[in-house]
């Protein structure tokens, strides 16, 4: 009787653990799927979106690098122009543009296919606008670099290339619309095919237009324009040729509705990615003024060139980040968007770890690709811990980024940038760097505990949010603009 009661106890225990052992397979299994769908998705977005970006920047270095065979004055004046003039245009315009990712997102997210081509429509709008207001600057350029004591020849030739950057400036109104806006419903493959159709295109006129015709520095900025514009007259062919056909339902009055809440959170988004853009120029500004200049800006400008490159990973994950999170809370969500945020702060800190040890391995050697000086590389290996966790950083900070882009949370975040860099940021770089001697390093140093300060805050903001509430502001945000844009349809006989 005993024995076959301590059988069946046995048999009971045997039982328990083979359910257990199959509930955690199952378990296993499942999150297995989940992260193989959920990684698909990331990828769709942050491919095209990073191969787009080394497009682009590889357009910026090749007309760099035929203009650089031009003459000494040619490339001073476009490299002011370029990091100067367009970075500032590039800032605005992209992070009020940022503003669309947020609402195609969660708009696409929650089914409401149509009000995506109206928030393109009146994102045209609100950036054709700005670049407007912006205009004069590219058209006054000499006398203003005068004024602020830039030499004569360089602000001469600086104002001729700027009038060649402006259809440059107006193609960024388009191009950076429209990557929202097809990335939010996961169709820019077709950005990335243009891509490498641009970038080859522009290697080849370049050429072509510089040394076969000798046509100087018009034969570049010239075939610049094309390789800014061909991408996006590709775009407009592929949405108004039937490439979207929910989201695209032709042209609407009802883009001109409620645009005073559109440029509320575009200017909001402006300032947002503005203060983070331009946070680097500032530490190039302040090196500018230390004694021995030259080569501490050269090694600057080397880092921040291979920081550059990596950057261009970073902002992919960027916008996958901000399409995830923005899709799943449209879609109502809250357990998938905190899953997208936990895999795509993952998934882009395992890249960036990887590419620390990497400069921490290689530190100044990688100079050597850019400079023949053994000062410089010298000043770049001394350098190249701050590069290191510079590069660890860009791959957490920029994603969260994107994770409040998609929640719609640009506001709150550029109150942060602005308390994190320029007034934590900034200031100790300036007392480590000038004050107590540090130099450039001081400057850097100062900048990325900034950058670390932003990080951390905006970990602890994601963190502790509520996202079955950002789910319920989300849809509140959604339904209020949707009926807007709705019963103004109504009224013009316009389909919303």
């Amino acid at each position: 009787m005993t024995s076959d009661l301590n059988a069946k106890l046995l048999a009971g225990e045997k039982k328990s653990e083979l359910l257990a052992a199959a509930e955690e397979e199952e378990e296993e299994d499942k999150l297995s799927r989940t992260l193989w769908v959920e990684n698909k998705k990331l990828w769709v977005v942050a491919g095209p979106s990073i191969f787009t970006r080394f497009s682009t920047f590889g357009v910026t270095v090749i007309s760099q690098a035929f203009i650089g065979h031009i003459g000494a004055t040619e490339l001073a004046a476009y490299a002011l122009v370029s990091t100067v003039l367009m970075r500032f245009a590039n800032g605005i315009l992209l992070g009020m543009a940022s503003a669309l990712e947020t609402l195609c997102g969660q708009s696409y997210g929650a089914r409401q296919y149509h009000m995506l081509g109206i928030y393109l429509q009146r994102s045209w709008v609100i950036l054709f606008m700005c670049s407007l207001i912006m205009l004069p600057i590219f058209v006054f350029t000499t006398p203003l670099l005068k004024l602020l004591g830039q030499e004569e020849s360089i602000a001469e030739m600086a104002g001729t290339i700027s009038l060649w950057f402006i259809p440059v400036m107006f193609s960024f109104v388009l191009a950076f619309t429209l990557q929202m806006y097809l990335q939010a419903q996961s169709k820019n493959i077709i950005i990335t095919y243009l891509a490498v159709i641009t970038l080859a295109l522009h290697g080849f006129l370049s050429w072509f237009m510089t040394i076969k015709l000798d046509l100087g520095l018009p034969g570049v900025m010239g075939s610049m324009i094309l390789a800014m514009w061909v991408p996006v007259l590709g775009e407009l062919a592929f949405v108004f040729l039937g490439g979207c056909p929910e989201t695209w339902t032709g042209f609407s009055y009802a883009a001109f509705n409620d645009l005073g809440a559109i440029i509320k959170l575009s200017l909001s988004s402006g300032v947002m990615l503005c203060l983070e853009l331009w946070y680097n120029t500032v530490l190039v500004l302040l090196t500018g003024y230390m004694k021995n200049a030259e080569v501490a800006l050269d090694a600057l400008s080397i880092c921040l060139n291979i920081n550059g490159w990596e950057m261009m990973i970073s902002v992919g994950f960027l916008s996958a980040a901000g399409v995830r999170v923005a899709n799943e809370l449209g879609a109502g969500s809250a357990k998938r968007a905190k899953f997208s945020i936990v895999n795509v702060v993952f998934t882009s800190l395992t890249i960036g770890s990887v590419l620390f040890v990497l400069f921490l391995v290689f530190r100044g050697r990688l100079a050597y690709i850019f400079t023949e000086s053994d000062a410089v590389a010298r000043a770049v290996d001394d350098l190249s811990v701050l590069l290191a966790f510079s590069i660890l950083l860009n791959s957490v900070q920029p994603v969260l980024s994107g994770v409040a882009i998609g929640a719609g949370w640009q506001s709150v975040v550029a109150y942060v940038n602005i308390t994190c860099y320029y007034v934590v940021g900034i200031p100790l770089g300036i007392v480590l760097g000038y004050v107590l001697n540090f130099h450039v390093k001081g400057i850097w140093m100062g900048m990325l505990i900034g950058t670390a300060v932003q990080t951390l805050v905006l970990v602890g903001v994601t963190a502790k949010t509520d996202w079955e509430k950002q789910v319920a502001v989300a849809r509140q945000r959604l339904n209020k603009w949707y009926m807007e844009a709705e019963r103004s349809s109504n009224g013009s006989t316009e389909a919303a």
